[in-house]
């Protein structure tokens, strides 16, 4: 088995949101976004199970792999990124401090200001991907990862329509490189070229 995870079979997050948002209301301002959790070694569905009776839209991604044991070989669910979780919340509501105390969360991802937000459309990709069961395989993101050198393009036919990602080529193949930046993780497909449009070249 490699470094990096084949994801034959993906299966549906087991915790499911609630809501677009939180499952409660306060006198605050601020907006609605995506959040990444980092949670202890392991206990990702814990704490997603915790966060979801709290009322708090989450979101586990989520693939099967194949296990060897001793005595026999046996499928297993697992997260597909390893340490994290993702959270739809107003930052300024009581409900970051309740995420904060939840078994097995460690933190949010952010700065030392406070949690930083991940794009929708990254998360709507990312969903998109685990949905369709489409095979795909995580990579760590780095300034120098292969992956994010092509150019930026939208799928236009298929399951994947109106996603978009990084087109890069390997060996004989284009794939669809699709990052979550927050994380430092990308996840890349096979894509035909005949699939995608341009949406901004790597020279501009």
């Amino acid at each position: 088995m490699s470094g990096l995870p084949e994801l034959n079979e993906i299966k549906t997050p087991a915790v499911t949101p609630r809501s677009e948002c939180e499952g409660v209301t306060g006198n605050f301002t601020g907006e609605c976004r995506w959040f990444a959790v980092w949670t202890k070694s392991r206990q990702e569905k814990v704490a997603a199970a915790m966060i979801n009776s709290l009322g708090v839209a989450n979101y586990l991604p989520l693939k099967t792999e194949s296990r060897q044991w001793s005595d026999r070989r046996q499928t297993v669910t697992v997260p597909l990124f390893s340490g994290y979780l993702f959270v739809r919340m107003n930052p300024l509501s009581p409900n970051k401090i309740r995420i904060l105390s939840v078994p097995g969360v460690a933190g949010f991802v952010g700065n030392s200001r406070g949690p930083l937000p991940i794009p929708d459309h990254q998360i709507k990709a990312v969903r998109t991907v685990v949905s369709q069961g489409i095979d795909c395989t995580v990579h760590p993101l780095t300034a120098e990862a292969p992956f994010e050198k092509g150019d930026l393009v939208r799928v236009v036919r298929g399951a994947l329509a109106g996603v978009e990602g990084r087109l890069v080529r390997v060996n004989s193949s284009s794939r669809l490189v699709i990052s979550i930046e927050m994380i430092h993780r990308s996840l890349a497909l096979s894509i035909s070229r005949g699939d995608v449009e341009l949406v901004r070249s790597r020279a501009t």
